[in-house]
């Protein structure tokens, strides 16, 4: 990487002097490719979850001098990519063009602006990250297992640029976390994996592991003793990005309205919210608070043995209501599969989706995780999980992960014509948005839902499905509204756990976590932003469109583009250019 660059861009500024399409295209297409190989190069783990296995078992290191040669290559192709010549590409590189200067322009303000390589130790606890080499079976394991290997002898050398470049003094939230993470790391390498990695019945790849791993788990826990012994009690909690680096965050991403905007929009729709679920409520009981409501259906969920049955079945069905009510064309016939979450990503997450990447041609199996109980919990803890999965809840967060959401996702990308560069950058607004948008829309189409005379057991059923789908938007609002005010306003983490248990009604545990993830994932708010732009453009669409609307067209030609930000979507789908800019 250290060496091409400055010839690339000597040939580079030859190709780009002849005015001709085929030229621009054609140093386009050169910048790419250079751009690509730099790019992975410092992230090697991101390109084999991609399917790209050229780089299997390679891992870099962010020491000082990567930064900076980072830094400069960043500069380096952001002002390549400004001189070509715009009205002499082709259109799909002109929007590729766009799709990169964002990836930079991001990648620039994670390392400039927000300095997560020198203020969160989070970015190394979960950096040597070899799950993906257990969990997906893109070669055989003896061979998985050595590039594992390869992987964790880094474990010095990272570890070394982590004490390098961290900050003498570093936020609480983000040292109380990273020493979490590391910890699960610890367990996840000396449980699960080893485990794993005994299945191979290779002994010589078992023994290359064995040594890799124990210096490995060595150093992800003398890393956590370092960060409880000196990072700890120096740590301050002073977290907030401040208003000026928000506001670039979200112009990053094309998001034109202001932080404050933005949060009088997310405090107008939580008002509106509340009173949905409120209403839903009344329909269940109207005799109780709508919070006591909610709490009595979180105890109609599936037993702790019937919780991955239960889903898979229940997700067969919202998959056919997906099919038969014309929601959206599913590209494939190919299910996703519904697994427990592998151990070491329990602790973190309830449910998730792990697609294949985009290239991936041998292990393309999807997987939808979901979190079960533990034996050695004691029946109080079971049942307090298992009130999560409620029936209700288990199939909003299925309709959000796979049917219509993030399995959909990914079926119509890899179905679809779309660039390599438009396969492989997204944003976090359209990514989330679109799942998020689908839970509302799902039951706006009539999923758990019955006719205005059904009997009223029907009425209590489907008014249980509105007010679960309300309080996962009101999670989401307030996530929104707690990203402004933690990096703009001044909030604590106190002040937000508070926000969360007075407007999403979460317990003080959860409403905590969730004000803790947002001091270091201040892009939460895009859950919400998306799925409102979502809704803008629909509208918009809709009226454009006319008699000949149907959801079915619109979610297809919303998913064959990639999730580039939605004002780029607006100028492809929209006629009306003075209609571009207004995305909510």
């Amino acid at each position: 990487m250290k060496i091409w660059v400055p010839l690339f861009f000597a040939v580079l500024a030859g190709c780009v002097s002849t005015p001709t399409p085929k030229s621009a295209d054609t140093s386009f297409q050169q910048l790419t490719d250079a751009y690509l190989a730099s790019h992975f190069a410092q992230r090697p783990l991101e390109a084999v979850a991609l399917g790209w296995h050229q780089y299997d078992g390679k891992f870099a290191i962010w020491d000082r001098a990567a930064l900076e040669a980072e830094r400069e290559n960043l500069k380096r192709f952001d002002a390549a990519l400004a001189a070509l010549p715009s009205a002499q590409l082709s259109s799909p590189n002109r929007w590729d063009v766009r799709l990169l200067r964002a990836s930079i322009a991001h990648d620039r303000w994670a390392i400039e602006t927000q300095r997560a390589y020198a203020q969160n130790p989070m970015t190394y606890a979960g950096g040597l990250d070899v799950l993906i080499y257990f969990t997906r079976d893109f070669a055989p394991l003896h061979q998985r297992i050595r590039q594992a290997a390869a992987v964790l002898r880094h474990a010095p050398a990272w570890f070394a640029a982590a004490r390098t470049n961290l900050d003498a003094v570093l936020p609480r939230p983000f040292v109380e976390t990273a020493i979490e993470v590391a910890e699960g790391g610890v367990s996840f390498l000396e449980k699960e994996a080893l485990a794993e990695a005994r299945r191979a019945n290779d002994a010589a790849a078992l023994a290359e592991f064995e040594a890799a791993q124990r210096v490995a788990v060595s150093e992800f826990k003398a890393f956590a003793a370092w960060l409880k012994s000196e990072k700890l009690p120096k740590a301050s909690d002073r977290f907030a990005l401040g208003r000026a680096a928000f506001a670039q965050m979200l112009r990053n991403d094309l998001i034109d309205q202001t932080p404050e905007e933005i949060l009088e929009i997310g405090l107008r729709e939580l008002r509106a919210e509340q009173a949905r679920f409120v209403a839903a409520a009344r329909v269940i009981d109207p005799d109780k608070p709508a919070i006591e409501v909610f709490k009595a259906i979180q105890r109609e969920h599936p037993t702790a043995q019937g919780l991955i049955p239960d889903t898979r079945k229940n997700l067969e069905a919202i998959r056919q209501f997906v099919v038969d009510h014309r929601i959206v064309t599913l590209p494939s016939e190919v299910r996703a599969r519904v697994e427990e979450t592998p151990p070491p990503q329990r602790a973190t997450s309830f449910a998730s989706m792990d697609t294949p990447g985009p290239f991936e041609t041998k292990a393309t199996e999807a997987y939808y995780y979901v979190t079960p109980t533990e034996p050695q919990w004691p029946a109080a803890q079971k049942e307090e999980w298992l009130t999560a999965f409620n029936y209700y809840a288990l199939d909003v967060t299925s309709i959000h992960e796979a049917y219509p959401g993030h399995y959909v996702q990914f079926l119509a990308l890899n179905a679809s014509a779309a660039t390599r560069v438009k396969k492989i950058f997204a944003t976090y607004a359209f990514v989330e948005g679109w799942a998020h948008y689908t839970e509302q829309m799902l039951v706006d189409e009539g999923f758990g839902q019955c006719a205005p005379d059904a009997p009223r057991e029907a009425q209590v059923r489907a008014a249980k499905y509105r007010l679960e789908q309300s309080d996962e938007a009101l999670l989401r609002l307030c996530r929104l509204c707690c990203a402004v005010k933690l990096h703009c306003q001044g909030a604590s983490v106190d002040d937000a756990t508070r926000f969360f248990r007075e407007n999403c009604y979460y317990e003080e545990k959860p409403a905590r976590s969730e004000a803790t993830r947002g001091t270091f994932d201040p892009g939460y708010f895009a859950y919400t932003l998306g799925k409102l732009q979502i809704l803008k453009l629909r509208r918009d669409w809709q009226a454009q469109e006319g008699a000949a609307f149907s959801l079915q067209r619109l979610h297809d030609e919303l998913l064959r583009h990639g999730a580039p930000p939605l004002r780029m979507l607006r100028e492809v789908m929209l006629q009306d250019r003075a209609l571009w800019k207004k995305t909510l």
